[in-house]
C-alpha cells in the first residue's frame, strides 16, 4: 500500500465526522443568534412551500422545452444533454425569482397596512 491509499480510510470518516460536526454546531449558533434577538427559531417560515413549488415546476417547464426542442429541432447528430441542463436551470432560476417577487409584494403590502 502506497502512502495515499493508507490515508482514505482515515481522511474520510474524519472528514464526514468534522462536516457533521460543524453543521450542528453553526445551526446551534444560528439558534442562539435567534434567541437573543427575541425571536423563535422553530417559528414556520411561511414561504418555503411557495419556493420550492416554483422552482420544481419552473426545472419541470425547463425540461418539458428541453425535450420539445430536442424531438423538434435538433439534428441527430448533435447531443441535446447540455441544453437539457441549461433549461432545467434556467426554469428553476425564474420559478425562485418569482417567488421573490410573490414574496416581496406580500411583505410591502404587509408593511404598508401597517403604517
Amino acid at each position: 500500500m502506497n502512502g495515499a491509499e493508507l490515508l482514505v480510510p482515515i481522511l474520510v470518516p474524519l472528514g464526514a465526522f468534522a462536516m457533521i460536526f460543524g453543521i450542528v454546531y453553526l445551526r446551534t449558533r444560528e439558534n442562539m443568534a435567534m434567541l437573543e434577538r427575541g425571536k423563535d427559531p422553530r417559528s414556520p417560515r411561511p414561504y418555503r412551500n411557495l419556493k420550492n413549488g416554483l422552482l420544481f415546476m419552473g426545472a419541470g417547464v425547463g425540461l418539458l422545452f428541453a425535450y420539445l426542442i430536442d424531438v423538434f429541432t435538433i439534428p441527430e447528430r448533435i447531443e441535446p444533454a447540455p441544453l437539457y441542463f441549461a433549461l432545467i436551470g434556467i426554469g428553476g432560476g425564474i420559478g425562485l425569482l418569482l417567488s421573490y417577487q410573490i414574496e416581496k409584494k406580500e411583505v410591502f403590502e404587509k408593511d404598508r397596512d401597517v403604517m
